[in-house]
């Protein structure tokens, strides 16, 4: 369920039924090399007992080499060199498993510039994997909480964010954005939990395990607060967010990319549709979003985030927009969802002429600069944000300076 990560369950069928389709065709010497991201245990306590059976019903004596070796990807333009040049790390279920993944990754992986690790067991690689993840998603989780105190107390996030980098020790902080996305960040802590008890038998897990969920519980609504700065923007120009024509900028997970897995823009979207709003979307890397195009079926049927809102049904029919103009075009809001270069240098003047008049503007990756969300208030536009609530200050400084103007213009030449 949304937001509660710890009623899910993990798949693992079709795992398990290419397993044993590969234990009954391989050679006894194959190499079997698992590189997707998996619950601790599987490879030993799963995997090997499946290829095992196999083998026994095929009256082969010897021990299927099985070996993990999670993947370590960055999608977008240098996808392929993100696989070569980067540190792997991996393992075997024994010596001679061990011996050929080792063998194999130092022969496709940049293993000079960046060594391999080798883990005693499996398990242990499979671990990695899960807390790296974890890692990165509960800082992010983290930063929820303070972003809400920025808000309400005239705090700026980002560049909160910016001092506390200047750190070596404290490099890594990131802005949250409007949700993690990917196909990693969003589940990899749920799979530690679920094979705690399912894979290795402990019934303790509740109490075990409770920042990587509760990480995943708020990263996985986060978006949800972006639909209430929206409609508080617009409600403060006047206007309601039922039949409000919104454009959503940016449909990917990530900054100049086109992968809309898990992406948090999926339910802005979603919950803005809730609400009655009329949207659209813009995004230059994206030319179908298949989440949405595909709602009825995809992951399977009933099984789309669809299921936790109300009048969904027209979302599939929804047209990804490339160019910014025209999709601006009788805009009364604007929400920018992801850091896209294109989105980065708008200027204020331009978005308000796209729009015909002024809109609500909605930052939600600290994209705009405190000039721009200064014009947009000159401009007569409403601006809310992710974590920024400095903006309340520009907003009555802009309004002390009209005031300060009216006067003087109402002086007697």
């Amino acid at each position: 369920d949304l937001g509660m990560m710890k009623t899910g369950e993990t798949e693992m069928a079709a795992l398990e039924a290419t397993l044993k389709t590969m234990g009954e065709k391989i050679q006894p010497d194959c190499l079997v090399l698992i590189e997707t991201t998996v619950a601790p245990g599987t490879t030993e306590f799963v995997a090997l007992p499946i290829l095992r059976k196999a083998f026994r019903a095929r009256s082969i004596e010897s021990e299927p080499l099985l070996a993990h070796s999670f993947e370590r990807v960055m999608p977008g333009r240098e996808y392929v060199k993100s696989i070569r040049d980067f540190w792997r790390v991996c393992s075997g279920c024994n010596s001679e498993a061990k011996r050929r993944v080792v063998k194999f990754l130092n022969e496709v992986i940049n293993v000079e510039q960046f060594p391999l690790t080798v883990m005693d067991r499996p398990i242990e690689s499979e671990t990695t994997k899960i807390i790296e993840n974890s890692y990165r998603a509960t800082i992010l989780a983290f930063l929820n909480e303070w972003s809400i105190f920025s808000e309400r107390n005239g705090v700026d996030l980002t560049k909160v964010v910016k001092a506390i980098k200047m750190r070596p020790t404290h490099s890594n902080i990131i802005f949250p954005g409007p949700g993690i996305g990917g196909y990693c960040l969003p589940k990899d802590g749920g799979l530690g939990y679920w094979a705690y008890s399912h894979l290795l038998g402990f019934e303790d897990g509740d109490s075990v395990f409770k920042m990587s969920t509760v990480a995943i519980d708020i990263n996985d609504t986060r978006a949800l607060h972006v639909a209430e700065l929206t409609r508080d923007a617009l409600r403060n120009m006047g206007r309601y967010i039922a039949g409000a024509r919104v454009l959503l900028a940016g449909a990917s997970y990530r900054e100049d990319v086109g992968d809309t897995r898990y992406s948090g823009s999926e339910l802005v979207v979603r919950k803005l549709t809730e609400m009655g709003a009329e949207m659209s979307v813009h995004d230059p890397y994206v030319d179908h979003w298949y989440e949405l195009e595909n709602q009825d079926n995809y992951p399977a049927p009933g099984h789309s985030w669809s299921r936790f809102f109300r009048n969904q049904q027209e979302l599939s029919a929804i047209h990804v927009q490339k160019d910014l103009p025209p999709a601006l075009r009788g805009a009364e809001a604007l929400v920018l969802a992801v850091r896209h270069a294109r989105y980065l240098h708008l200027k204020p003047d331009d978005v308000v002429r796209w729009a015909g008049g002024p809109i609500a503007v909605v930052d939600c990756f600290g994209i705009l600069q405190d000039n721009e969300i200064r014009r947009y208030f000159e401009l007569g536009c409403e601006v809310k944000a992710l974590g920024r609530g400095h903006i309340q200050r520009i907003k009555e400084e802009v309004r002390s300076s009209k005031e300060m103007k009216e006067p003087e213009a109402a002086l007697p030449i």
